[in-house]
């Protein structure tokens, strides 16, 4: 695992290699690579790095060459087929001076070019100048496991990087609010597309190749994944054997390394999953990493043992406190670039910090909730279109009218009255109110109050689905869960990989993600539906190749999703953060939001309704703006009804 960095400019522009900006932008991404660091420079392009060494720990230095020192690369990940791509490579007259996969990928562009790029199995973001065709090519692997940023500015430069500090440190970007993403954020914890909320800062997207030559760049998809189904269908039986075949050669693959490497458990299916096949292809103990709050509802710590102590591994566990939590927060808001979307983004660092002690390399079982309907959003909609179609047919609007007016007065009320409201009772049938709306953190009908009018003005971009309903229309999904998985493996969980990386790096740890192998992903998303959820049963196949495998108790546990308790802990000795960072005169000066409509949500949640996402996300949103826009340093201590941390 490493960090990438460059700058390339049109020969015409007359500019040249700016070398203090260039070791700026590496030298912010030191976290990802402590190991190594190297430069290149010629009179167009520049090209930075920092290593975490992993796979020829001796060798691999980069930026590297190739044979003439006519093609040169930047490679941040792990490419689980390379010793496999080699020998043809040699037979067509390359010499190897490394053990390395950075190399691999070097020979395969200069024998196919970016279509080289379709061999490659694994997690990448790398960067290739050309000096003889003076071309730069960026490429991200299929599902975005490893991220990449860049900036085309007016004159054609281009500049690239891991992550979005690097560009701001390097002084590629100004940093500035980017609002026409602020809908879409506000709704979906996240930005749907390629931008970010940096004006001017893109990502470029996961199965996605970026040329760049004389100031002109050309977007290319070189990988998609496909939905429909094969014919014909196989029994239930071949499913689950084949699918269980299959991870077992992903986690085997993945487990490449000349460094020791671990595993975080959560004690959920897809982690324990992970462990039980790695204890098929590891001798040793595995070392395993837990990590959990005091708090009974936000600890998984006791399934976590039943799986340490059923495959015998080498187990440690952190536990962490609200203070250490706020501590961190400010810091880890610089890790990720942008506002944490998610609370588990913190105790993901105190984890990684713990691994970090031990081993170079983690596993992780990220990505089988999207590939295989994991979350209860999905059950939740497909069972409230079915039913609301039948609700709109059979039932008299009248007779609608009045069942939604009653709940509508209802659902301030807690129970069973504020859980109709999110059905097909209260709801139009629509996926843009049943899904999107129903599980958004601000939905669409509520940023007219949440944003100031002079933010309303700036936006442009109001709808906050637009992106995602793009997604929705696949020709090749016909099921609506097929759909629903399509939008989050597109959006959503770029996120989630997001925050994988960057808490993980942050710590100079790898992380790997088995579940998003792209032979497991195509294999998976063409499975039918019900190889999915099945009635109430999510990741039924997955379920069904670890019987006898996992312990009962694990197989049929419900799903806890890591909780945070970072609601209550804001209505109790922390709320002097929410008086900071939400309701006072500074953040009501920068006129961002709505004051009087935060003022009102704030305080119905300190009365009992549940607000925490949209108090987390506008917590957050004023760290990263006094962080990265303000340039100021961000302390929480002291803000505690206990006399701080």
């Amino acid at each position: 695992m490493c960090g990438i960095c460059g700058i390339v400019f049109p020969l015409s522009s007359g500019q040249s290699i700016d070398e203090s900006s260039l070791r700026r932008m590496r030298d912010a991404l030191t976290h990802r690579g402590p190991d190594d660091a190297g430069t290149f420079t010629d009179s167009q392009a520049g090209l930075g790095h920092r290593r975490l060494s992993i796979v020829d720990v001796g060798g691999g230095h980069q930026p590297m060459a190739n044979e003439d020192g006519t093609v040169w690369i930047v490679f941040n990940g792990e490419i689980y087929n390379h010793r496999e791509l080699r020998p043809s490579l040699e037979r067509q007259g390359h010499r190897y001076k490394t053990a390395s996969d950075t190399e691999t990928i070097l020979h395969l562009y200069e024998e196919e070019g970016l279509l080289g790029v379709t061999k490659l199995r694994g997690m990448f973001a790398f960067a290739i100048w050309d000096s003889v065709r003076r071309k730069l090519l960026l490429a991200r692997d299929r599902l975005g496991i490893k991220p990449l940023y860049y900036v085309q500015k007016e004159d054609g430069t281009l500049c690239f990087a891991s992550e979005i500090k690097a560009l701001v440190e390097g002084q590629a970007v100004t940093p500035e609010l980017n609002f026409a993403a602020l809908s879409d954020y506000a709704a979906n914890r996240y930005t749907s597309g390629d931008q970010t909320l940096f004006n001017g800062v893109r990502r470029l997207p996961p199965g996605h190749v970026l040329e760049w030559e004389d100031g002109k760049s050309t977007l290319t998809a070189y990988w998609d994944f496909d939905f429909s189904k094969p014919s014909p269908i196989q029994s239930e039986r071949q499913y689950v054997s084949d699918f269980g075949d299959l991870f077992r050669e992903c986690v085997r693959s993945h487990l490449m390394a000349d460094v020791p490497l671990g595993m975080f458990l959560s004690g959920g299916i897809d982690s324990s999953a992970i462990v039980a096949v790695m204890s098929e292809f590891v001798k040793e103990p595995i070392k395993t990493f837990s990590v959990a709050f005091a708090e009974r509802e936000a600890n998984e710590l006791e399934y976590a043992r039943v799986v340490a102590q059923a495959f015998h591994t080498d187990h440690r566990e952190i536990v962490v406190s609200p203070q250490q939590f706020f501590e961190a927060l400010p810091a880890l808001v610089y890790q990720e670039d942008e506002p944490i979307a998610h609370p588990s983004s913190v105790p993901l660092f105190f984890v990684s910090k713990l691994a970090a002690q031990h081993v170079k390399v983690v596993l992780t079982g990220e990505g089988s909730d999207e590939l295989l309907a994991g979350y209860n959003k999905y059950r939740v909609t497909v069972y409230n279109m079915m039913l609301g179609k039948q609700y709109q047919r059979f039932v008299p609007g009248p007779i609608r009218r009045l069942i939604e007016g009653v709940i509508h007065d209802r659902r301030a009320a807690p129970g069973i009255w504020r859980a109709l409201s999110r059905t097909f009772l209260a709801l139009p049938p629509d996926l843009r109110s049943l899904y999107f709306d129903n599980f958004a953190v601000y939905p669409s009908a509520m940023h007219a109050d949440l944003f100031s009018d002079v933010t309303k003005e700036r936006m442009h971009e109001t709808d906050p689905y637009r992106i995602a309903m793009r997604y929705l229309d696949r020709p090749d999904a016909e099921a609506l869960l097929d759909r629903l998985l399509a939008v989050d493996l597109k959006s959503y969980l770029h996120e989630l990989l997001m925050k994988q990386d960057q808490m993980s790096m942050a710590a100079s740890i790898e992380s790997r993600v088995p579940f998003l192998d792209h032979k497991l992903v195509e294999f998976s998303t063409r499975l039918p539906v019900d190889m999915k959820l099945r009635g109430a049963t999510t990741k039924h196949v997955l379920r069904k190749a670890m019987t006898g495998v996992l312990p009962e108790q694990i197989l049929t546990r419900k799903k806890m999703g890591f909780p945070v308790p970072v609601g209550d802990w804001l209505r109790g000795a922390f709320r002097p953060i929410v008086d900071e960072f939400v309701l006072s005169d500074r953040v009501r000066a920068r006129g961002l939001f709505n004051h009087e409509f935060v003022r009102t949500l704030v305080a119905r949640h300190y009365a009992g309704e549940n607000h925490t996402e949209r108090i987390w996300m506008l917590l957050n949103v004023e760290i990263w703006l006094r962080r990265f826009i303000d340039g100021e340093e961000v302390s929480l201590a002291g803000l505690s009804g206990k006399g701080g941390f």
